[in-house]
Parts: C-alpha cells; structure tokens; sequence
C-alpha cells in the first residue's frame, strides 16, 4: 500500500513568505495532479511557537495558527486526511515528519498498512531530505518525486547534495512518470 506525503507546503516557504524557497510554488501543481494517484494522502506542517531556538538559525516563520503556517490556497489541502505537526517545542528544530508531536507518523503508517511512502514538498535540502530518510530508515520503501520538491540551497548545490544523500540512505529519487 502506498501514501503520498507532502512536506511543508505552507504560505511562508512559498515566494512573498517568511522564508521563501525559491521556485517553491512550483511543487504545488505537481502534488495536486498527484493526488488522483494516491488513497492515503497525509501532510505535515511546521508549527513554531512564537519563541524557539529553531529562529536562532532560521527567520520566524510557521508560526502556529498564523497566515504563514496555512496551507496555501491552490494547494487542493481539502484532500489531504492527516496533519502532523512538527517543531512545536521551544527547543527543536522538527525537520523530519517522523519528530511529530501531534500524532505518531510510523506508528499510523504501519496500521493502515502503508509500506511505500511518496514524499513531496518542502524543502528538499532540509525537511523533505529528513522525513525520506527516516522512512527508509524505518523499513519504508521511501521515494521523493523530483518534480514536487524544491530546495532552500543556500549553497547552490545543496539540493543536489541532499539528493545523494537520500540515495545512500535508501530513499529513491523518482520522476512524477513513474507513478502508476
């Protein structure tokens, strides 16, 4: 059985956002075009409060209950079934979907019988490349679909270094093509 994960796909990663990823809503097109494939459709959200070391490193941003933590408007949100809230302490950084406080992600993963998880999302060189390799390394079959990821590369290459990355942990980096 097969899910289809989008990461961060949040007002503030998209451009005009706090902490804009570049050609972020470029992801969402292909996600929502997606969707049709999947069953499971789940998704995560960073959840900042107000304060927290996370904004040492990273501009404010996702802050709970705010415009910025809001799923944008043409992202089709009305399908996805699940939110798991990540980075909702004063001191953690919450990169992976699997660090969830909200709800347990492997846990719901292994009883509804999700053995392939499709991770979307932002952003590729951060949360999408932890919540992939976590899944792999919890026995997933783990894949991010090229197409439906962008990257925040504060070194130009970043993206492409995430990209291996993944690869040796497992995880496969697949074009939206390759979906049935």
């Amino acid at each position: 059985m097969k899910a289809l994960f989008i990461v961060d796909v949040q007002n503030d990663f998209l451009p005009g956002g706090a902490l804009a990823v570049p050609r972020g809503d470029e992801v969402i097109a292909p996600i929502n075009a997606l969707m049709d494939r999947f069953e499971v459709i789940w998704a995560s959200k960073d959840w900042h409060p107000r304060r927290t070391t996370h904004f040492d490193r990273w501009p404010v941003h996702c802050v709970r209950g705010t415009e910025g933590a809001r799923f944008p408007q043409a992202l089709n949100a009305a399908r996805i079934q699940r939110v798991f809230l990540k980075g909702t302490s004063t001191d953690d950084d919450g990169y992976s979907a699997f660090e969830a406080t909200n709800a347990d992600l492997e846990h719901l993963l292994r009883h509804h019988g999700i053995t392939d998880l499709y991770v979307t999302g932002l952003a590729t060189d951060y949360c999408v490349r932890a919540t992939a390799r976590d899944a792999a390394r919890l026995g997933f079959a783990a894949y991010v679909v090229k197409e439906a990821v962008r990257a925040v590369n504060l070194a130009p290459d970043d993206e492409q270094k995430a990209f291996h990355d993944m690869q040796q942990a497992g995880v496969r980096i697949i074009s939206i093509h390759e979906i049935s």
